[in-house]
C-alpha cells in the first residue's frame, strides 16, 4: 500500500513582500486516477497525480479515513514526507475521508513550495511535524491550508452602504461573509517608527439569506463608494483538526519585514482546532519575523482550544522612517476574521521575558475572545470590533488594542507596564466602551515605575485616516492594583496616562481632535502601595472628565 514518490519539477521562486492571498498558494485539483498500486507523482506543471488501486479505495471508504502512511510518508523524521501529506488531504477531499496521522510518526517537511489543502476532519494524533525553514522556495506558502470547496464571487449591484446598516438590499445563497472595500479612502494611517499611508477601507460582516447584517458584528464604516465587494459563502459543518506535534527549525534569514507564514493558515469558517503544539527550535542572533503560525483570515466562527504555542525571539531592522525597530513575530495571526476564541492555551516560554515578542497580532477583526489563556499580549493593530479577555494571564506586553465597541477584561491578571494600552501609532482610539472587573494589575510584572491604567498617546496633529476617540466610558470593578514595587516620587498609580504632554493649558490647539472620555465609574479599587488612585499626571487633558466613586 505505500507509494512511490519521483519528484519531477522544482517550483519556481515567488517571493512577497507582505502577508499572502489564499490565489497565491492554492493547489490546483489533484488528478486521480486508478491504478494497479498506490503512486503519488508531481508532473511537469506541478500538479499531483495521484493513483489509486480500486481495492485501497474500497478500504479507505469503507472505514472511512485515510492515513499518510497509506500515500507514501514515511514518517521516520528524515524523508521529506510533504508531497504523500499534501497528496493524503488531496485525495481525502475529494472522496470525502478523514485524515489521521500515523501514531508514533515523524513526519519532516522541507523547504520546497507545496500546501497540504484540508478540507476534512484531520486528526495528527502523537505524531510530530518537522517544518524546516532553513532553506524555503517561498516563504509566503503555509505548509497546511484549511479551506472551503465554496467559491467566493464578486458582486456589483450595491453602491454604498451605511455604518451599523442592518440589512442589505440583496439575497444571498446562504449565511456569507462579505468583504467590503472603498480603495479610494485611506485608514489607519500609522504614525511613529513604521509609519505608512494606511490602508483602503476595508470591512467584513456576515449577512443571511435575506440580506440581514449580523448585528453582534456590525458594519463600522460608511462606504460612500465601493470598489470591491466579495462575497463567500460559508460552511455550516464544522472542520475539527485534533492533536499533533509540530515543530518549526526557525529561519535564519536576513532580519527584514520578509514575514515567514509556513505554518496552518484556516480560510474556513466554523472550524476547531484542538489540541495543538507548535514548538520552536534554532533562533539565533538574526532571523526574519514570522506572521503567525496559525494564521486566521476571511473566516467566521473558528476557535482554538488546549493548545501550547511559542513566543517568537525579537530581532530588530530599520523602519520605514529610518530608525532602528522591534520587528513584530508571532504565533497567531489574525486578519479579517469574525468569532475567534481561544481557549484554555499556553506558551512554551515565559511570558514577562521581553526577549521574545508578543504571541499574538491582528488586524480587521470582530468578537476577537482569549478564555483561561496565559499570553504574553493581546494585540489589535488595525481595530478590533468587540473583544473580551477573561479568566487569563497576559504577560510583558498586556493588552494593546485600539477599536471599537465594548472591550471586556475580567477575572485576569495583567502584567504589562498599564492594564490597557491603547496603541499609539494609530491614534489611541477606541470608540466605545471599557469595562475592567474583578482583575488584578501588575505593572511592568512587578518592575519600578509609574503605574497608569489606560496609557496611549495623541497629539491631535497627525491625520490617522478617522477621528479618533478615547473610551466614551470606562466602568471598573474590583481590581488589584499590585503597585508595592515603585519608584521614590511615586504619588499613585494613575487612571490615564500623559497623552499630551503639551496638551497643559487652552493655548494648545489640535488640527484633528482627540475625543476624550466622558465619564469613568470606580468600585472597590485597591493599592499594594496604599496610595489613591489618581486622574492623570496631565490633568488638564482629563479636567472635564466625570469619575464618580461607587460604593
Amino acid at each position: 500500500m505505500k507509494a512511490t514518490i519521483p519528484f519531477l519539477l522544482l517550483v519556481s521562486l515567488l517571493f512577497f513582500s507582505g502577508f499572502y492571498r489564499t490565489s497565491d498558494f492554492s493547489e490546483s485539483k489533484p488528478i486521480v486516477s486508478e491504478s494497479i498500486n498506490i503512486e503519488v507523482l508531481v508532473d511537469v506543471v506541478g500538479k499531483l497525480r495521484i493513483h489509486v488501486s480500486p481495492d485501497d479505495k474500497q478500504l479507505f471508504l469503507t472505514r472511512g479515513w485515510i492515513s499518510y502512511g497509506d500515500l507514501g510518508a514515511k514518517g521516520d523524521g528524515k524523508t521529506d514526507d510533504m508531497m504523500s501529506i499534501a497528496a493524503t488531504h488531496a485525495y481525502a477531499n475529494q472522496e470525502g475521508l478523514a485524515v489521521k496521522a500515523d501514531s508514533g510518526a515523524s513526519y519532516y517537511i522541507g523547504g520546497k513550495k507545496r500546501t497540504a489543502v484540508i478540507q476534512t476532519d484531520t486528526d495528527f494524533g502523537d505524531a510530530t511535524f518537522i517544518i524546516d525553514d532553513k532553506d524555503v522556495e517561498d516563504r509566503t506558502v503555509p505548509v497546511f491550508l484549511v479551506s472551503s470547496n465554496l467559491s467566493a464571487y464578486t458582486i456589483t449591484q450595491l453602491s454604498s452602504l451605511k455604518r451599523n446598516q442592518a440589512k442589505l438590499d440583496l439575497h444571498f445563497p446562504t449565511t456569507s461573509l462579505v468583504t467590503v472595500v472603498d480603495s479610494n479612502v485611506r485608514r489607519y494611517i500609522r504614525f511613529g517608527p513604521n509609519q505608512n499611508d494606511g490602508a483602503p477601507q476595508t470591512d467584513i460582516f456576515i449577512v443571511d439569506k435575506e440580506g440581514r447584517v449580523d448585528m453582534d458584528a456590525p458594519i463600522i464604516w460608511d462606504f460612500d463608494h465601493i470598489t470591491s465587494m466579495t462575497v463567500l459563502p460559508m460552511d455550516t459543518a464544522l472542520l475539527t483538526l485534533r492533536g499533533g506535534k509540530f515543530l518549526t527549525l526557525a529561519n535564519r534569514a536576513e532580519s527584514r519585514y520578509t514575514y515567514y507564514s509556513r505554518g496552518i493558515s484556516i480560510k474556513r469558517s466554523n472550524v476547531l482546532v484542538d489540541g495543538i503544539e507548535h514548538r520552536v527550535e534554532g533562533e539565533g542572533d538574526h532571523g526574519a519575523p514570522y506572521g503567525g503560525f496559525i494564521n486566521v483570515s476571511d473566516c467566521a466562527y473558528v476557535t482554538v482550544q488546549n493548545s501550547v504555542l511559542t513566543g517568537r525571539k525579537t530581532y530588530q531592522t530599520i523602519g520605514s522612517a529610518g530608525v532602528p525597530v522591534s520587528m513584530g513575530s508571532y504565533d497567531i495571526s489574525l486578519g479579517r476574521a469574525l468569532n475567534v476564541s481561544f481557549v484554555n492555551c499556553t506558551q512554551t516560554n515565559d511570558i514577562n521575558d521581553n526577549t521574545y515578542w508578543g504571541i499574538m497580532g491582528s488586524n480587521y477583526c470582530k468578537n476577537l475572545v482569549l478564555d483561561h489563556c496565559v499570553f504574553s499580549r493581546f494585540d489589535a493593530h488595525m481595530g478590533v470590533a468587540n473583544a473580551t479577555v477573561r479568566h487569563s494571564t497576559l504577560g510583558h506586553q498586556g493588552i494593546n488594542a485600539i477599536g471599537s465597541g465594548t472591550f471586556l477584561l475580567e477575572h485576569s491578571t495583567v502584567y504589562g507596564r498599564n492594564l490597557i494600552n491603547l496603541r499609539s501609532d494609530y491614534g489611541s482610539t477606541w470608540e466605545g466602551e471599557l469595562i475592567i472587573r474583578n482583575t488584578h494589575f501588575v505593572p511592568a510584572g512587578g518592575r519600578s515605575v509609574q503605574a497608569s491604567l489606560i496609557s496611549g498617546t495623541n497629539t491631535g496633529q497627525h491625520d490617522f485616516g478617522y477621528t479618533c476617540f478615547m473610551p466614551e466610558r470606562i466602568r471598573i470593578e474590583n481590581l488589584i492594583i499590585d503597585d508595592s514595587n515603585h519608584p521614590a516620587d511615586y504619588h499613585g498609580p494613575a487612571i490615564f496616562g500623559n497623552f499630551n504632554p503639551q496638551r497643559t493649558d487652552a493655548s494648545y490647539v489640535e488640527k484633528y481632535p482627540y475625543i476624550l472620555t466622558k465619564e469613568v465609574q470606580l468600585k472597590n479599587v485597591t493599592t499594594k502601595s496604599g496610595k489613591e488612585l489618581r486622574l492623570s499626571d496631565n490633568p488638564f487633558m482629563f479636567r472635564n472628565v466625570s469619575v464618580t466613586r461607587l460604593e
